[in-house]
């Protein structure tokens, strides 16, 4: 296995993991505190927001850095 496949599947796996946590996200501020077990895993809904917020953008960072990388051909053997 390559790293650019490696890379890919990791590419994969972030956009999958990006469309479930966009959608995790609430218009009125419920967000993942809607979801049921909130209790258990966050002090707050505030701070279940807030870590819902900073968990996207850290993906949002990782997509979009994986998506030059693999497109801009750096990773291929010259040859």
């Amino acid at each position: 296995m390559t790293v650019v496949s490696i890379l890919q599947i990791v590419w994969a796996i972030s956009a999958f993991s990006l469309i479930v946590l966009i959608l995790l996200h609430s218009p009125k501020g419920d967000g993942i505190g809607g979801i049921g077990g909130q209790a258990q895993l966050f002090t707050s809904a505030k701070s279940a927001e807030t870590t819902l917020n900073r968990t996207t953008w850290a993906l949002v960072v990782m997509f979009l850095g994986l998506t030059v990388v693999l497109s801009a051909g750096w990773l291929e053997p010259i040859g």
